[in-house]
């Protein structure tokens, strides 16, 4: 279908009180649903209580919801091209609002879990076309402001997420996690089909790669779903976990072949030919697994071995998001003035160095030391996000924007649910080693052991009591020695990451080359 003259007429960029609209409707989209990926984590002890099953099948709630939505990411070029970026994106929105009433109405985990399943369904275009309108609306020059704004809310949403989750189940009950969406949602949809319909890209009547597609479904189900549950079957000696494991990597592989040599890819695995897409896609979805590492274990850490509630773990861990709010517009503003890949190593050595400073923690850290790291992370958030956003899709003609911005976004959800299955997993095998160590100092030969032991004893502990106690301070240090282990190991990473960000090659120009001209 040829593109007339006509059609091909630029739009011009969005101004004033429209432009804002536009910004805080589409802020609020994204936020809504990538907050939504761990609002429910806080949740999942009241929700699982509530509908009569285990903590472990409550987990079903999170992955039903990551599996979907990883699925429905890569395929956001092929609807934007076949519906409109502007119609895929309300009906999107409009999907995960309705889905998110029927999560909220559920009264039993199977219709809970098919009610996330599509939720995660509706949502997987969102993020990605997210950006995409924003970039078209914005003036050229200011288009490093709206790609500040964006990984912003895609980045303090997680954050924020399970300290509203703690508080919405504490002071009203779990429902209401998925009933906040109602009105964000509603008001979202109406305000960017105002302002955007008669803005709507062209469609293509492309066939569906049905192939494709279903390799796609298998591939990316059957390792979501060995992810999440991996960790609970002590992964490769579950034959579950083995079938689980050999089925993604043949649909993957298949999948991977098929797309670069089909007609009408339905994922655009072509992208990866251009160097600066690669390069910040690998910078973006390996720096994720380190950063998502230390995101997972610290709260996790603070709940199971330093007694802190849900409340406390999600006020330590938010400090992060003070000083990424400060920075982020400047950065955005400045952005075409910086060598981006300066920018992303200066954010990977400040990583390093508190993921060390992490590492360097006992049991007995206060609340003050443990969030003073955090807070200064906060300035190499943006410094992280942005810049590779802008090099993964610099050079990049408009038409793929949607394609490239859900591709990296279904890498970048991949590389969350790699760190989340690997730092759990580590920190668990690590505390059972620290665990056998120090046990190995609990002998009559050792002068501390005994003192201790005997004073327990003076206080009227009989002797299994006081091993007991002994065996509780031991794990709580076993943890507190394998968290500093998954700390170290991601601020390893992070400095091994660097040489990666140097591949890119300037010029980075404005996102799209120039979306919206």
């Amino acid at each position: 279908m040829a593109a007339t003259p006509n059609d091909a007429a630029p739009l011009k960029p969005l101004q004033g009180s429209a432009l804002v609209l536009l910004t805080i409707a589409v802020a609020f989209s994204t936020f809504m649903e990538v907050l939504d990926m761990t609002i429910v984590n806080v949740a999942v002890p009241h929700i699982a209580g509530s509908l009569g099953v285990s903590p472990s099948e409550g987990t079903w709630t999170i992955s039903s919801y990551a599996l979907a939505s990883a699925i429905m990411q890569p395929l956001t070029g092929w609807l934007a091209r076949r519906f409109g970026e502007v119609r895929t994106f309300v009906v999107s929105v409009m999907l995960f609002v309705v889905f998110s009433m029927l999560c909220g109405l559920a009264t039993s985990m199977p219709m809970l879990v098919i009610g996330r399943l599509m939720q995660g369904a509706g949502s997987g275009p969102m993020v990605a076309l997210s950006l995409t309108l924003l970039l078209s609306s914005y003036p050229k020059e200011k288009q490093g402001i709206a790609l500040a704004l964006w990984a912003m809310t895609v980045v303090v949403a997680p954050i924020f997420g399970p300290i509203l989750g703690g508080w919405l189940t504490d002071n009203f009950s779990w429902p209401w996690i998925f009933y906040i969406n109602l009105p964000v949602g509603l008001l979202a949809a109406a305000i960017t089909w105002t302002l955007l319909r008669k803005r709507e890209t062209k469609t293509f009547n492309t066939p569906i790669d049905v192939i494709g597609l279903v390799l796609l479904v298998v591939g990316v189900g059957a390792l979501q779903f060995m992810l999440d549950n991996g960790n609970d079957h002590d992964w490769f000696s579950s034959p579950m976990i083995v079938t689980l494991g050999i089925v993604a990597l043949v649909c993957l592989t298949f999948l991977i072949v098929w797309e670069l040599h089909a007609k009408h890819p339905v994922v655009e695995l072509s992208l990866f030919r251009e160097r600066n897409f690669t390069a910040g896609v690998v910078g973006l979805s390996l720096g994720m697994m380190a950063f998502f590492g230390i995101n997972v274990v610290f709260p996790l850490w603070l709940q199971t071995t330093l007694g802190y509630t849900a409340t406390w773990a999600g006020l330590a861990t938010a400090p992060v998001g003070i000083l990424a709010f400060i920075v982020a517009p400047i950065l955005g503003r400045n952005m075409h003035r910086l060598d981006l890949r300066a920018v992303v190593t200066f954010a990977f050595v400040m990583f390093a160095i508190t993921s060390y400073w992490f590492s360097t923690f006992d049991s007995g850290a206060s609340f003050s030391t443990l969030v003073l790291p955090r807070f200064v992370m906060g300035i190499a958030i943006p410094c992280f996000f942005i810049p590779l956003n802008q090099v993964y899709l610099s050079g990049l003609p408009a038409s793929e924007i949607a394609s490239a911005s859900g591709l990296a976004n279904f890498c970048r959800t991949l590389g969350s649910s790699v760190s989340t299955a690997l730092s759990v997993t580590l920190w668990q095998h690590r505390g059972e080693f620290h665990h056998a160590t120090l046990t190995e100092q609990i002998t009559p030969s050792h002068p501390a052991a005994t003192g201790f032991l005997q004073q327990l004893s003076h206080a009227g502990f009989s002797r299994m009591e006081s091993l007991g106690v002994v065996d509780r301070l031991l794990n709580r240090e076993a943890l507190t020695l394998a968290v500093n282990d998954v700390f170290w190991v991601c601020a390893l990473l992070f400095v091994l990451l660097i040489p990666v960000l140097w591949l890119a090659k300037p010029p980075f120009g404005s996102a799209g080359g120039g979306v919206g001209h």
